[in-house]
């Protein structure tokens, strides 16, 4: 019965796929190719090996578009973008879609132009540091260091989380996802703030990943989705049953 209702779902998105509408649709039709926008550095999420083959959830996901528009996962470039250039992307017409562990939001939603399609995955913020701080809580972070990216509801989070606490702290901000990793481990912060998911990512990398541990506290709810530009409902659609036949295949 499940695999009925995948191939349902799978049937609806193609035929949605064949219909002559202006749009993203036809525009990637044309190309021959889907123009998707990555994180290009998060482990797990967006990034692609020595040997140039990307992988990831994120990536996982657009290709579940490719198949469906092309009947091929291959149909697709990469465009790396950091936080700060994501949705520019987007609204300018350079990607067709975002899949770089975007976090949904109100303010996003309405005032940028864009519309997130199905979350493919809930994560929430939280704190990676090196164990040799003895650390256990992030109630006891009072005056560090924190490496954040700018332009993310995390350096929003983490601000309201040091006041509401009535904790210090001294922000180090960088807008690349890789620089801003390897300042913390070369030491230029006490602690690294971002998605959980990603925290995890990035201590899997580290040069020595038992030297570090992320904190217990979860301190916001992230609805991470693709995205596509708004008033562009076939695109969509497509893009959103992509996703969800994907999580009932699951």
């Amino acid at each position: 019965m499940k695999l009925l209702k995948v191939l349902a779902v799978c049937i609806t998105v193609l035929a949605m796929s064949t219909l002559s509408m202006a749009g993203t649709l036809d525009d990637v039709k044309a190309k021959g190719f889907i123009q998707t926008g990555v994180n290009g550095s998060l482990f797990g999420f967006g990034k692609a090996d020595d040997k140039g083959v990307w992988a990831g959830l994120d990536v996982d996901c657009a290709r579940a578009v490719s198949v469906a528009v092309f009947g091929s996962p291959d149909k697709l470039k990469f465009t790396p973008l950091t936080a700060k250039t994501r949705f520019t992307a987007l609204q300018s017409g350079e990607i067709d879609m975002l899949f770089r562990n975007c976090t949904q939001t109100l303010s996003r939603d309405t005032a940028l132009g864009l519309d997130f399609c199905q979350v493919n995955y809930y994560d929430g913020q939280g704190f990676l540091i090196p164990k040799k701080l003895g650390i256990k809580s992030a109630k006891e972070l009072d005056g560090a260091t924190v490496c954040v990216l700018p332009g993310t509801t995390t350096e929003l989070n983490v601000a309201d989380y040091f006041r509401a606490n009535g904790l210090k702290m001294s922000p180090v901000v960088i807008e690349n996802t890789a620089e801003l990793a390897k300042a913390f481990f070369a030491g230029r912060c006490d602690v690294l703030t971002s998605d959980a998911s990603q925290l995890a990512g990035t201590r899997a990398v580290a040069p020595n990943p038992d030297d570090y541990m992320i904190l217990p506290e979860i301190i916001s709810k992230e609805p991470l989705a693709p995205a596509v530009r708004h008033g562009d409902n076939q695109w969509k659609d497509i893009v959103n049953y992509s996703v969800l036949a994907l999580i009932d295949a699951e």
